[in-house]
């Protein structure tokens, strides 16, 4: 284990990086569903290489300090685990959720890892 941050049941974590090619801010965030991981929502800066929406997938909005959220998506993640290969620092993928924010590039460039919904334990 690389990490952990706290993902309680009815909240969000996001990851947050910048885009390899144009260095816009990207993020895709996931709220905990009573133990089910679920992409709900992404940043995109513009509609760089590979960015962009997907006919049905959520719904594009403006956002108030430039780029666009796509909301609404409510994507399960199959098994509670989404791969991963983790940036260099220039691209900077960064987990946060809870108040804190933990740097995979920082610890992990280069390598391919899982970010993953621990179960609750009772």
């Amino acid at each position: 284990m690389l990490g952990q941050l706290p993902f309680d049941a009815g909240h969000a974590i996001c990851l947050r990086w910048s885009h390899s090619v144009t260095g816009g801010a990207v993020a895709d965030c996931f709220e905990n569903r009573s133990g089910t991981m679920v992409l709900t929502r992404s940043y995109l800066h513009d509609f760089a290489a590979g960015l962009g929406e997907v006919a049905g997938r959520g719904q594009l909005q403006p956002s108030a300090g430039g780029g666009y959220w796509i909301t609404g998506i409510d994507e399960v993640i199959p098994g509670n685990a989404l791969a991963l290969r983790v940036g260099p620092m220039a691209v900077n993928h960064t987990l946060s959720g809870g108040g804190q924010s933990l740097s995979l590039s920082q610890i992990a460039a280069d390598t391919p890892v899982v970010l993953r919904l621990k179960p609750d334990r009772p």
